[in-house]
Formats: C-alpha cells, sequence, structure tokens
C-alpha cells in the first residue's frame, strides 16, 4: 500500500478543512515547498494535493503551486480540485503532474471521465466523496442521489483505474477511517480505492492495509503530530 501525504490549497496557502466546510478552513503550514520537500525527505514518493478553491470555483487558481511541487521535488503528484475539463487535464499532466483526479465531473459529465481515461489510462484517477454513503460535488456543497458504490462501479466499468473514496463526515476530524465503507467500495469495483478522510494513528494506516487498500491518504494527522510519516510508509510497506 502507497502512503499519499496531503497538501490541500487555499488562497495559495497549506490548509485543513473540517468536513469539508470552508468556513473551518486554518493554516496548517507556512511553505507548501517546504511542507512538500519534508514528505519527501521522509521516504514519501507520492504527494495528494487539492485545490480547495477550483473544487469550489471549477477554477485552476493555485495550479502554478502543484505544477512547482512536481518540477522541483522528486515526488510523484496526484492533483484535484476544479477539474472540469480536458484542457486542465492536460495542463497538469504535460506540466508534470502524475495523476489527476476528476470529482463532480464524474458525476455530471461523465463523458470527461470516458475522454480522459481513452486519453491518459491510468493516469486518471475519480475522486468519490460521500455524505452518509451519497456522493457529493462542487466541493462538498451539494449532494446527488448517486450511492457511493453506484458510481464507483460505473467508473470502474469505464476504465477507471484509481479511485479515491472520502467519507466526508469523517475528514479532518481525526476520528478514523470509515473501515466498513472503504471495505464495501473495495469489494463493489475493480479499480484501485485510495482512502481518504479520518486518518489518526497508526492503527488507521493498518486498518487501510489489512482492507487490501492501494492507498491511504494522511493529512490533518501528520500536521498535528498524531502520525508519523516514516511509521506510516513503514507500516504500508508491511505486506
Amino acid at each position: 500500500m502507497i502512503i499519499l501525504p496531503a497538501i490541500d490549497i487555499k488562497d495559495g496557502n497549506c490548509v485543513r478543512l473540517v468536513k469539508g466546510d470552508y468556513g473551518t478552513a486554518h493554516k496548517v503550514a507556512e511553505s507548501y515547498m517546504d511542507t512538500a520537500k519534508s514528505f519527501e525527505q521522509a521516504g514519501s514518493q507520492w504527494i495528494h494535493m487539492v485545490d480547495l478553491d477550483g473544487a469550489k470555483d471549477a477554477s485552476t487558481a493555485n495550479k502554478e503551486i502543484f505544477l512547482d511541487v512536481a518540477k522541483n521535488t522528486r515526488l510523484k503528484v496526484e492533483v484535484g480540485g476544479g477539474i472540469r475539463n480536458l484542457d486542465t487535464v492536460e495542463m497538469y499532466l504535460s506540466g508534470g503532474v502524475s495523476r489527476v483526479i476528476i470529482g463532480s465531473a464524474a458525476v455530471k459529465n461523465p463523458q470527461l471521465v470516458k475522454d480522459a481515461v481513452k486519453e491518459y489510462g491510468d493516469r486518471i484517477a475519480v475522486g468519490i466523496d460521500a455524505k452518509n454513503g451519497y456522493v457529493a460535488t462542487e466541493g462538498w456543497l451539494e449532494t446527488s442521489d448517486v450511492y457511493f458504490t453506484e458510481l464507483a462501479k460505473r467508473m470502474s466499468d469505464e476504465g477507471v483505474k484509481y479511485i479515491i473514496f472520502t467519507d466526508i463526515s469523517k475528514d479532518g476530524t481525526l476520528s478514523g477511517v470509515n473501515a466498513v465503507q472503504l471495505d464495501e467500495i473495495n469489494k463493489a469495483c475493480s479499480a484501485n480505492i485510495i482512502a481518504s478522510g479520518g486518518v489518526h494513528t497508526i492503527d488507521d494506516i493498518i486498518t487501510c492495509r489489512k482492507l487490501g487498500l492501494y492507498g491511504t491518504i494522511c493529512g490533518k494527522s501528520l500536521y498535528q503530530g498524531t502520525l508519523d510519516l516514516k511509521q506510516a510508509l513503514y507500516e504500508a510497506a508491511n505486506e
């Protein structure tokens, strides 16, 4: 299993939210580059980055930050937030980003996912964010009537190789991962599942590994010191 330490960007700053509420945004680091390099030094190969402004406004307001990390570290950069068309996908992938995440558009514009997978294959991931089991969109500000495993099956059938699943009720809460839903989505489709939301301690990493997930994203736990990245990387590799 791989570990993806996370940096969320809002207004150019490294922040974390609680349960996706933009009103809870608080700065967690002074420098995105210093933070990314600290992840690299700990031994991480990947970094998960989210454009919170982009997710809400369908923009690429913070694109230079993500391209900077891709260019000036050895980390493989996974980016999500505001990716609503092929031009944006192309911009990131040609700029050195390793994988892009299509979120809201997977529900509202499934043709984009089809076209992106056809063009870029396994460099495309789909983000499935759920509230009470139903997919939320537009930076988690809207909730659809699509159940999370239904969308996962649909995306997997379209050839999507990676799905990032977030239980919004867990995100930024340090309350532990939703093992039940993670197991459900992992068994519902053939895509590689990346867990996001709720990671608190090393026990959550072990839980995700035992579920047979492809990856786990760690954010607030790293910034608040309840999880050590080196230990997480070790446990994740201890298959």
